[in-house]
């Protein structure tokens, strides 16, 4: 079989692809870059086509000579530049699947999403639109509607699994929200099912684990997988304060939660699972067996720095801060200055040193909240030769301050080693 696939950069699309590879089926993938696709070989070849300039009906027909079926796998959660809901989820697709009815393609695979159907957000309206283009032709094939999604790459399965590890939650509603996940080896298992034998009609069909769960049970569930223990405390949060904070969060870059996520999430996500076990011939998988013992301890690492990396870095940007207004005046300036005497400076020096060191903290304090990622690794850099500076200065001239009870020089030793785990795990630049 030949078959077109959109979407094929992301988590479903890709799967879908390498299913098909290894089935033995020819591939035309639709990308927007095709340096981006990381899947070659003889039977993959890539087509130069950017859904968010909506590729009319007529363009697509010319690509479609020979295609038995077109599975359109495109979707963003935000909309970024161009890359908008209504081009990439509504129009484009639209005229894809029209030029397939006058092709004469023989199957055609849409994947929308569970709650499209009376969906309020911009993500759930553009994909109903789709969605209700495809059940006007006279096409076979499906409206594939999964649910949460769990794969262990996925960053939405690692914001899952990072709120999983977390020791204490805050969620609206104390996370009663019912939520139905679904593996992508199952999705990846229906669609393929699908291709084999699409229905005489294009026939609605929600791709969701056997039985929905609350939020908070499903991350109780993953904890449990990751073997970390009962947990996580979950405290309620305002709704309206949830919202607000998602509002918030989706003005930050690559953020998964906003005003529209945050909505979806209130809204829950389930239904029926009959259908779907029809197609795949057997009931998917549990939500309580997404983990593989094997994958439990990698996993949990990962899901463990996804709230510790952001806390320490919080914490770090809290001690340069208070740090540079220590320096500024709330500790005696001349008691500081009879430090820095101590280690041969006096007067204008001496003040030099002293305010030039607390603009440094605060500038470290600032960069460690803000630095774009390009920057960290020397904001890491220049915080451990300080600390370290810092160390040798006072071993050297102020060497009792090893012996005082609180520690204030020893306490160097475990900062030094977060500030090295920071470095080391921000990725080199190429």
């Amino acid at each position: 079989m030949r078959v077109l696939l959109t979407g094929v950069t992301g988590l479903i699309g890709g799967a879908i692809a390498r299913a098909l590879l290894a089935q033995g089926h020819q591939l035309v993938c639709a990308v927007r870059d095709p340096a981006r696709l990381s899947i070659a070989g003889p039977r993959c070849r890539a087509l130069r086509a950017d859904l968010a300039a909506v590729p009319d009906a007529g363009w697509w027909q010319a690509q479609l000579q020979g295609i038995d079926a077109v599975v359109n796998a495109v979707g963003i959660l935000r909309e970024q530049g161009a890359q908008g809901f209504d081009a990439l989820h509504h129009r484009a697709p639209a005229a894809l699947f029209t030029a397939c009815a006058e092709a004469g393609v023989r199957c055609v695979v849409q994947v929308s999403a569970l709650g499209a159907d009376g969906g309020t957000t911009g993500y759930h309206r553009s994909k109903h639109a789709a969605d209700e283009v495809l059940r006007a032709l006279p096409l076979r094939g499906a409206i594939v509607q999964p649910s949460l999604v769990y794969a262990p790459d996925g960053p939405s399965s690692a914001l899952f699994l990072t709120l999983a590890a977390a020791p204490v939650l805050a969620l609206p509603h104390r996370g009663a929200m019912a939520v139905q996940p679904v593996h992508l080896d199952d999705v990846v298992d229906g669609v393929l099912a699908l291709l084999r034998d699409p229905p005489p009609v294009v026939e609605t069909i929600a791709f969701a684990g056997p039985e929905p769960v609350p939020l908070a049970g499903y991350l109780a569930s993953l904890r449990g997988q990751l073997q970390m223990g009962p947990g996580p405390w979950v405290l309620p949060l305002p709704e309206g304060l949830f919202r607000a904070g998602a509002a918030v969060a989706g003005r930050l870059p690559g953020s998964a939660l906003d005003a529209d996520t945050a909505t979806m999430l209130l809204q829950g996500n389930a239904a029926p699972s009959a259908p779907f076990e029809r197609w795949l011939g057997r009931r998917p998988r549990p939500a309580s067996s997404f983990v593989p013992a094997a994958q439990a301890g990698p996993l949990r690492a990962r899901a463990v720095l996804g709230w510790a990396v952001p806390l320490l870095r919080l914490a770090l940007a809290l001690l340069w801060l208070w740090t540079a207004a220590v320096s500024l005046g709330l500790y005696p300036v001349q008691d500081s200055l009879a430090l820095l005497a101590r280690v041969g400076l006096h007067g204008p020096p001496a003040l030099v040193a002293l305010y030039g060191a607390a603009g440094l903290d605060l500038l470290l304090g600032l960069l460690t909240l803000a630095a774009p990622q390009p920057w960290r690794r020397r904001v890491w850099a220049a915080q451990l030769a300080l600390v370290a500076g810092y160390t040798v200065l006072i071993t050297v001239f102020l060497p009792e301050h090893w012996l005082h009870p609180y520690g204030p020089v020893s306490k160097n030793l475990p900062i030094m080693a977060s500030i090295a785990l920071l470095w080391a795990l921000e990725p080199r630049r190429r």
